[in-house]
């Protein structure tokens, strides 16, 4: 039986805050299944970028286990863990962070170098992607030759350049005003139709419900 791509039980984070001990999740668990495509939304301090960052490795949790294809994540040392994230996990963040001086094809490039893939091939695959973005004419452009809207598409294909089991985002339409973030989402929706599994934090309810699965977090819990 092949193992859901995330699986996570009973996740508790805590930190401490101006002496006293912040409890950011109380006992998360969640279960994502191949195909699926997940909204995760809440209130700011809600705790859901928290649990995040604990599903894509980024964190570690005070208590609870996070399993990608069958994998502890707590059993992996630091190497193995980071060598996950570059080829299983696809990262979209809020504020893009492409490298200013990279063209837009070099940034979905780059993931690409870190695993070891032949120039020629990632330079192909890489082009490859910018046209799934609708960017194939804006590949020799920087980082800072791009609008919001085509950054995040830069994001977007770099977050899959090493075909990721599973694809995470982080508030990918915060910065972007009303009509990019619809391109965005409809691109999301292409994606997983496409059959990228996809969790999304958000505080965009047009995103939330796009999404064929919403989650929501409150006070460090899901609530429905």
């Amino acid at each position: 039986m092949i193992p859901p791509p995330l699986l996570a039980r009973d996740l508790r984070k805590d930190y401490r805050m101006n002496g006293e001990t912040v409890h950011a999740l109380r006992g998360v668990s969640l279960r994502v299944d191949a195909g699926d495509y997940v909204a995760i939304a809440g209130p700011s301090g809600s705790g859901k970028s928290t649990l995040l960052q604990l599903l894509g490795g980024i964190d570690t949790p005070t208590a609870g286990v996070v399993e990608l294809l069958g994998t502890r994540l707590d059993a992996l040392s630091d190497r193995e863990l980071t060598h996950l994230r570059l080829t299983r996990v696809g990262f979209i963040f809020q504020r893009f962070h492409l490298l200013p001086v990279l063209t837009a094809r070099e940034n979905v490039e780059l993931p690409m170098a870190e695993a070891g893939v032949a120039r020629g091939e990632r330079r192909e695959r890489a082009e490859q992607l910018l046209a799934y973005v609708g960017l194939a004419h804006r590949g020799a452009h920087r980082a800072t030759q791009l609008s919001g809207g085509e950054m995040q598409r830069v994001a977007i294909a770099r977050a899959l350049a090493n075909r990721p089991t599973v694809l995470l985002a982080d508030e990918p339409t915060g910065e972007l005003d009303a009509a990019t973030g619809r391109e965005i989402l409809e691109l999301f929706r292409r994606l997983n139709d496409d059959g990228t599994t996809l969790i999304v934090v958000t505080h965009d309810d047009r995103l939330a419900a796009e999404a064929g699965r919403a989650i929501h977090m409150l006070d460090g819990t899901i609530r429905d």
